[in-house]
């Protein structure tokens, strides 16, 4: 019966992650944007350690959202670029795959986007990218990542393999409903949400045990740990009805944020899930957000 839950769960982040931006992202890639799939950013790499470009046919120094595709970090695909719409509007993206669970434990994950976000540096160049306007997006277990690459960008330990003479930060990262403090989801958790305590939840299957037990190995993963006053600016959305991913996880990452006075905000889809969003202040917040930090 567990199996069947926890498969359950794990389809329904992959489904969450894939309609987050659905309607903005557009049945196809726009006109005038080449798409260059499946490169490795790790030679001879695992399979998932592959990133898809989309870079517009016209303009220098662009500045890049990349995009880290959630599935409770034992699915999703990089296939799906959610922030297609922006392609239009004078931004190159770049979407990651990145080894899950099944293949590695944390901190297998980070160490893999760093990986990815070090290579479109040392190749910003070629692709016309500016290598000081990346910014990261990603939701669930995304969100999650990309937090990580905001508050570890100076964390070395993580910084494994290739293109170690170029820096792994990012200037602005977009958190969607990301978990932070695996160890106190469950004490805020709905009545009928996820139980994240149990040895087979995504968050145990990350670390590679059940995360009551691995308190270290969950410190290891929390963003928070490595918060400090010089992280990038981050925007935090989350639905208060989130079943999946308790809402009191952004806010335990907000007040992190704030207290060293990184600037932050955390807008709260009051009524809302675990993504699939309708409330239009969503997008306009987004797209803001990346405006002032990415087109200064």
């Amino acid at each position: 019966m567990m199996r069947i839950v926890v498969a359950f769960v794990l389809v329904l982040f992959g489904l969450a992650v894939t309609l987050v931006l659905a309607q903005r992202r557009g049945p196809k890639v726009p006109e005038g944007v080449t798409v260059h799939r499946d490169i490795a950013y790790v030679t001879d790499g695992h399979e998932r350690q592959k990133l898809d470009l989309y870079v517009p046919d016209e303009g220098e120094n662009l500045p890049l959202i990349i995009w880290v595709h959630g599935g409770a970090w034992r699915g999703g695909s990089k296939a799906h670029y959610a922030p297609m719409e922006y392609l239009k509007s004078g931004y190159a993206g770049a979407s990651i795959s990145y080894r899950l669970s099944q293949h590695a434990i944390f901190p297998a994950q980070i160490e893999d986007v760093k990986a990815a976000v070090r290579w479109l540096r040392a190749n910003a160049e070629t692709y016309r990218f500016d290598p000081d306007r990346f910014a990261a997006w990603g939701a669930s277990a995304g969100g999650h990542l990309v937090a990580m690459l905001g508050t570890a960008g100076d964390i070395e330990e993580f910084e494994v393999g290739e293109n170690l003479e170029v820096s792994s930060r990012v200037q602005a990262v977009v958190d969607y409903f990301g978990p932070t403090d695996f160890i106190q989801m469950d004490a805020y958790r709905l009545p009928d949400g996820l139980v994240h305590d149990a040895p087979d939840s995504p968050e145990s299957q990350l670390v590679g045990g059940p995360i009551q037990e691995y308190k270290d190995r969950v410190a290891r993963a929390n963003p928070i740990t490595y918060v400090s006053k010089d992280d990038p600016p981050i925007l935090i959305i989350h639905g208060d009805q989130d079943k999946l991913v308790p809402y009191q996880q952004s806010v335990l990452l907000k007040d992190a944020l704030e207290k060293v006075g990184v600037p932050v905000t955390l807008y709260n889809v009051v009524g809302e899930g675990h993504g699939g969003f309708k409330d239009p202040k969503v997008p306009e917040l987004t797209k803001a957000f990346l405006e002032k930090h990415l087109k200064p």
